[in-house]
């Protein structure tokens, strides 16, 4: 009896929104069919799926908390639930304030560096309460990272969260001590830290938060403190990245942190954001000079306000995603898993999209195209699964493939042309044909 293959699609211009379609069926290839090919190649395995998800910022939970307890509740299902939403379950948030927070904010007063004001009670506020109810959805699966914007202003060239500046090489310890009492102060709230990035976007002086290292001062705060204190502390298992920034340098930083033998043992891997364009090339660089060390897509979003709409924002997800997954990442998360209508909270104005906008004023929330992009790969491609090989008559097809821990295979191709494109799926020496319309994307689940 021949193979179904479930089909599930998202289009412009109709109603499709990680609609199930009708059912492809494999046919044996008695003809040995060469033209407008997808080929699966199961016995071919490369990197395992850590996970998909987004950030849990101050300004995603205070949004989501100005809603109706209806609209809360859909929100979180949409994403976390194991069922109904599109499976995340590796998130995001951020250590002290960031620019998606309400204002600069540090968990010790001015000049503490003893720590002996540590409080998270800031985070008490919203952030907290948001990152427990995600992780009941999620259960047993949830993951949480972290990454600082700004050490206290103090600590800082100078002396301020905003504008850059670095760390002052006099407080090192204490800023590698406070890694350490925020995992324990979470713990102590029941929230296990996952992983922790040293500094986000480590290269960029911003109007916000943010604080500048070099690649070698970044290497060495990680072998002679961050590294060190988190092992004292019995938190050698949290996992430590690098670099938190953008594609185009991902490679000279790996190189500087990964060749220090004595930095190295700490790091678990680099991340990356997206905002410099797509250099996947540069991560398969990183992957086949360290083929030991993670590929971790930490941040990416829509600039520049609400995109309320627009169908070029999904397809910039699934370009990217597809890009990385097939040069050696292994995580991803988004930014902002919700922002209200105006692209913030941003305590300096730095708004953006979010793949679900919150109308505080009118308690309704928006599912953006790229909400529906992103499920197509974080609903289907689980954790445990590994990426498959594939090969493709054409580039107009941007294509990846899995196979989840239970066996089912994902391929996942998407249309951004203006045609609609045909294609056959080649698995095994059978084949199914199929078309995909103009812009849009498709994952093809082959049980």
């Amino acid at each position: 009896m021949s193979k179904t293959i479930r089909v599930i699609q998202t289009a412009k211009e109709t109603t499709d929104r990680l609609t199930e379609k009708d059912p492809l069926i494999f046919l044996p290839d008695t003809s040995g069919v060469e033209s407008e090919l997808i080929n699966i190649y199961d016995d071919l395995e490369y990197q395992e799926i850590e996970g998909f998800g987004g950030a849990l910022t101050e300004s995603s939970a205070v949004t989501i908390a100005k809603l109706s307890a209806a609209k809360q509740k859909e929100i979180i299902d949409a994403y976390f639930h194991p069922e109904h939403g599109i499976g995340y379950t590796l998130c995001r948030s951020h250590i002290q304030s960031c620019d998606f927070s309400l204002g600069n904010y540090a968990y010790v007063e001015e000049g503490d560096a003893e720590l002996r004001s540590f409080d998270i009670s800031r985070d008490h506020e919203s952030i907290i309460p948001l990152i427990k109810n995600a992780a009941a959805a999620v259960g047993e699966d949830f993951r949480l990272f972290s990454s600082p914007w700004s050490p206290p202003a103090f600590m800082k060239t100078n002396g301020q969260m905003n504008g850059g500046g670095a760390l002052k090489p006099e407080y090192r310890e204490a800023w590698a001590n406070m890694f350490v009492k925020y995992i324990e102060a979470y713990a102590a709230e029941g929230i296990d830290i996952w992983a922790v990035s040293v500094q986000n976007e480590a290269k960029a002086v911003q109007r916000w938060d943010s604080c500048l290292y070099t690649a070698e001062e970044e290497k060495d705060f990680v072998r002679d403190y961050l590294g060190p204190a988190l092992e004292q502390a019995g938190l050698g298992h949290v996992k430590v990245m690098i670099w938190d920034h953008n594609k185009e340098r991902v490679y000279d930083r790996a190189k500087v942190a990964f060749e220090d033998q004595a930095a190295s043992k700490y790091i678990w891997g680099i991340c990356f954001h997206w905002y410099s364009g797509d250099h996947f090339e540069a991560l398969s660089a990183v992957h086949d000079r360290f083929p030991d060390k993670k590929l971790f897509f930490s941040e990416g979003c829509q600039e520049g306000g609400v995109h309320l709409g627009s169908w070029n924002t999904g397809e910039r997800y699934g370009h990217d995603i597809i890009g990385n997954l097939n040069n050696w990442m292994s995580s991803w998360t988004d930014w902002n898993i919700v922002l209200d209508e105006q692209g913030g909270p941003n305590h300096v104005g730095n708004y953006c999209d979010a793949p679900i906008i919150g109308d505080t004023k009118n308690d309704e929330i928006t599912f953006e195209s790229s909400f529906y992009y992103i499920g197509h790969f974080s609903k289907y491609i689980r954790p445990g699964a590994k990426r498959i090989g594939f090969s493709k008559y054409t580039d107009k097809l941007e294509t990846t493939a899995f196979r989840n821990p239970d066996g089912t295979i994902a391929v996942i191709v998407m249309n951004r042309t203006e045609q609609e494109l045909p294609f056959t799926l080649r698995f095994h020496d059978e084949l199914a044909e199929n078309m995909i319309p103009a812009h849009a994307i498709q994952t093809l689940l082959i049980k």
